[in-house]
């Protein structure tokens, strides 16, 4: 079996490069999805459909572009890994938790422990709590491989 894993959140760091790279270092049974990771790019998904005056309109008609992206890769991944980063609040990587929880897809959390009192509730669906990529990558390897 080759087992899809959905990367969300945080997009201003290589921690997806280095699960990704663990994981093909290891020979692991994955592919790997994500959202469009280009920051500008995803403010701007749905630009094409003409640019709102008022940015509440802009971002909504984005975030719905971006959301058949999301959604449909979420509906498909065997297992999610979301991350919440030190720098910026990652609402839809918490939306993200939370869309896996209600479909009883499996989902693993990657942050510090400096934020897992505001996360306790996104960690208590998770299957397991990471704090780095090289946990994420071990976790696989465990899921993917172990007899």
């Amino acid at each position: 079996m080759i087992w899809t894993v959905y990367l969300s959140g945080e997009i201003h760091t290589d921690w997806r490069e280095q699960i990704e790279a663990g994981a093909e270092a290891a020979g692991l049974p994955v592919e790997f999805t994500a959202p469009v990771t280009n920051h500008a790019a995803s403010d701007a998904a749905g630009d094409m459909l003409g640019k709102p005056d008022v940015a509440f309109w802009r971002d909504h008609q984005s975030s719905k572009v971006n959301g058949i992206r999301t959604k449909t890769m979420l509906e498909q991944c065997d297992l999610a890994v979301i991350r919440f980063g030190d720098k910026y609040k990652q609402w839809n990587a918490a939306f993200d938790a939370g869309f896996c929880a209600a479909m009883g897809t499996p989902y693993i959390t990657l942050h510090g422990d400096d934020i897992v009192h505001p996360l306790k509730e996104v960690d208590s669906a998770a299957m397991a709590w990471a704090q780095t990529p090289e946990q994420v990558v071990e976790v696989l390897k465990y899921v993917t491989t172990a007899e």
